[in-house]
């Protein structure tokens, strides 16, 4: 866990972004839900970290867990996302900047890479001397297996999906 942190720090620290996000004093409760957000493989809302820190037997209460994953965000240890739902979901920040799609139907999230985003940054700077300091970009649609299904509607809401 402290090698993650370390290099979640000093991934911040070579950024080239002119504004750095303070670090916050990572208290035990903040290390154990960034820990559970970083192994997940997921994008997990403040519920599903919740019911996985008592998975664990952690003592953390789901008010412990709002506060701290608004403070991990604002520090740049995650990333917060609006994907298609009306509640935010979290995964730890990395290196590669990545996107998203979420099928309207199914709730699938499937995340992708494409340098468009970073090249349009670029190109505002050049034009305007802006600093883009973030990039969201969610699509949303359908997937193929909904586009496909029979009747239309897949047979259950799946929500977020491990591997996507």
């Amino acid at each position: 866990m402290l090698l993650l942190i370390m290099r979640i720090i000093l991934n911040l620290s070579m950024n080239t972004i002119q504004t750095q996000p303070q670090i916050p004093h990572l208290t035990k409760p903040r290390r154990q839900v960034l820990q559970i957000i970083h192994d997940s493989q997921s994008h997990l809302d403040a519920q599903e970290i919740w019911e996985r820190a008592r998975q664990k037997k952690l003592k953390i209460s789901l008010a412990t867990v709002y506060r701290t994953v608004r403070v991990l965000e604002q520090a740049g240890l995650i990333s917060e996302h609006n994907l298609g739902q009306d509640h935010c979901h979290y995964e730890a920040t990395s290196e590669d900047s990545h996107y998203h799609f979420t099928c309207l139907m199914c709730g699938k999230v499937l995340e992708f890479s494409t340098p468009q985003p970073q090249s349009m940054a670029r190109k505002l700077n050049e034009l305007h001397g802006i600093h883009i300091q973030k990039i969201h970009l969610l699509m949303e649609g359908i997937c193929k297996e909904c586009a496909t299904s029979k009747n239309g509607r897949p047979s259950k809401k799946t929500g977020d999906n491990d591997g996507y």
